[in-house]
């Protein structure tokens, strides 16, 4: 389980490089978007899919496929995989099969949101993306009852709808802080009430990847 970069790609570590380049093959999201990686780094290896859409109907083969190489790695997009990302279900499977399984530390990137929103960090509690629809008000009012810290990521689409959602669930008043692009060239981290950054991207649209950060009650 490789990591890669949420958007700088000077984020990538020495051991993840070796990784890829002693690899037999790589599983990734997204073919593409990692065949630019692997050719920045001047990295030549075989590839295939493996993401949400197709985990289920074909991790028994993954499993089988990496049963018999040395070396196989597992990268998503960007970030580490299974965090909000395909990898859990091929986790379990290896587990199950007795495949060793090795995760690098790397980047993910609700974890610099977290440090630099000004929110308590000691106890958080991440919930990835919120449902659509069913469930969601649930989450929100487990949310607006919560005694640690909440992280979760959020679309630019869904964001606005979410931050009203956060005033009428945890009131104008809760404290907020929201990080888009994290590494990237606009990086941004808008902070405050919530009513007070819902303003905020209700004047300015709302563009990126977005980690949402909400204190306790």
């Amino acid at each position: 389980m490789v990591p890669t970069p949420i958007g700088n790609l000077e984020d990538i570590t020495l051991r993840a490089l070796r990784m890829l380049k002693e690899c037999d093959h790589i599983f990734a999201e997204d073919t593409r978007e990692t065949r630019k990686l692997l050719a920045h780094f001047s990295i030549d290896k075989p590839t295939s899919s493996f993401h949400l859409n197709n985990e289920h109907a074909i991790v028994a083969k993954v499993v089988d496929q990496i049963q018999s190489m040395q070396l196989a790695v597992l990268v998503s997009d960007a970030g580490t995989p299974a965090i909000s990302d395909p990898g859990f279900l091929l986790v379990r499977e290896c587990i199950k099969a007795g495949v060793e399984i090795e995760c690098l530390p790397g980047a993910t990137a609700f974890v610099p949101a977290l440090v630099i929103s000004g929110i308590p960090c000691e106890e958080f509690h991440y919930i990835g993306f919120l449902p659509h629809k069913k469930g969601r008000e649930t989450r929100f009012k487990a949310i607006a009852a919560s005694d640690t810290t909440t992280v979760l990521y959020e679309s630019p689409h869904r964001l606005v709808k979410t931050l009203e959602q956060l005033v009428q669930f945890c009131g104008s008043d809760r404290r907020v802080s929201v990080s888009r692009e994290i590494s990237k060239k606009f990086e941004e981290t808008i902070r405050g009430t919530a009513s007070e950054v819902l303003a905020h991207f209700q004047s300015n649209e709302p563009r990126g990847e977005f980690v949402v950060v909400i204190s306790s009650k």
